[in-house]
């Protein structure tokens, strides 16, 4: 009985720490998804800066969301975008286990109900993973 209630637990723990970030996996997008998104002109998502500042080309910049006056700014954007819409988020500034502008941000449209947002899967910072790799800057 007891082994059964230690392997219970720890099922359990492994399920929560999965789950823990406000995003699921079909929430991330890639950043050659995203250039080439860019380059064919197709219709585009919002494409926010929640980060220290706007590098991706066609992106509105909010500035880094763990600041207060700057999660505001994106509340008041986000007023002006339908439901419906794609957005997608991202930041660079490091990589997400450190980043602290991703989860405030993706938590505010995930609790106002958005349905179609992504973050951009940045896995290192913004020059790595867009300007070095030569996606669309501005």
């Amino acid at each position: 009985m007891k082994n059964i209630l230690i392997i219970t637990f720890v099922f359990f723990c492994l399920s929560c720490s999965q789950n823990s970030e406000p995003w699921k996996k079909n929430q991330l997008i890639e950043p050659n998804i995203l250039s080439e998104m860019i380059l064919k002109k197709t219709k585009l998502p919002h494409i926010i800066s929640i980060g220290p500042g706007a590098v991706i080309d066609k992106s509105i910049s909010v500035g880094e969301t763990r600041l207060s006056e700057n999660f505001d700014k994106l509340n008041e954007i986000l007023k002006s975008i339908d439901k419906k819409d794609e957005i997608v988020l991202y930041c660079g500034c490091c990589p997400f286990e450190n980043c602290q502008n991703i989860r405030p941000a993706f938590k505010l449209l995930n609790k106002l109900g958005f349905k179609n947002h992504y973050l951009l899967n940045i896995k290192n910072n913004i020059k790595t993973d867009w300007i070095d790799l030569g996606y669309p800057a501005k």
